[in-house]
């Protein structure tokens, strides 16, 4: 029974070019209702500015926004991998949802954004598009193995880094994981692709 109050609430982050009502964003707060959702903003999006943060400070600012050791936390690219990177530095979390993990940067697979990843001991979902220019699926299948923490892929069929016209198959999938977390499902059998079946 104990298990069932793990999780606290859901803390998610935006990818570069976005913001927190970003609409898959507000799709997956809907979903895990009435779980408390924190969709937040970096610095530079609540200042104005146009270019992402730096790694050090966005992950100081998911330091002092975080409210409590229980939360899932993670986003949209950017967001997502900041919240990895301030979990594999010690952020206590109960899981991590990645929704497009940019693995790399489009054309340049031997810029692996990985060095962090074993550091990584929560449970994680990583959403991605069959098509993402920022990571292939046997690339971040083969990367996240890494991670100590359990692992779960959803592959998008035909989609792309915005995982366009996905938001209610996102939301399900992140309210499913997060449930999952709560105890009150079956825990999930590795990658699938929902968006194929």
């Amino acid at each position: 029974m104990a298990r069932a109050a793990r999780v606290e609430g859901l803390f998610l982050t935006p990818g570069a070019g976005s913001s927190a009502d970003h609409p898959s964003l507000r799709a997956i707060e809907a979903a895990v209702a009435p779980l408390p959702v924190i969709r937040h903003d970096f610095p530079y999006r609540r200042e104005g500015r146009r270019a992402p943060d730096r790694a050090p400070k966005a992950i100081a600012d998911i330091r002092e926004h975080v409210p409590g050791t229980r939360w899932v936390l993670g986003g949209r690219s950017f967001g997502g991998r900041m919240c990895s990177m301030a979990v594999a530095e010690g952020l206590p979390a109960a899981g991590l949802v990645l929704i497009s993990y940019p693995l790399h940067p489009p054309g340049k697979p031997d810029t692996l954004r990985v060095e962090h990843l074993p550091a990584i001991t929560v449970p994680c979902l990583f959403i991605s598009g069959t098509r993402d220019a920022f990571g292939t699926p046997a690339e971040l299948e083969r990367c996240t193995s890494t991670i100590a923490g359990e692992v779960t892929h959803v592959w998008v069929d035909g989609k792309g880094h915005d995982l366009k016209g996905a938001d209610a198959l996102l939301a399900a999938e992140v309210a499913a994981f997060v449930t999952r977390l709560r105890g009150s499902a079956p825990r999930a059998r590795g990658g699938r692709s929902p968006g194929s079946a």
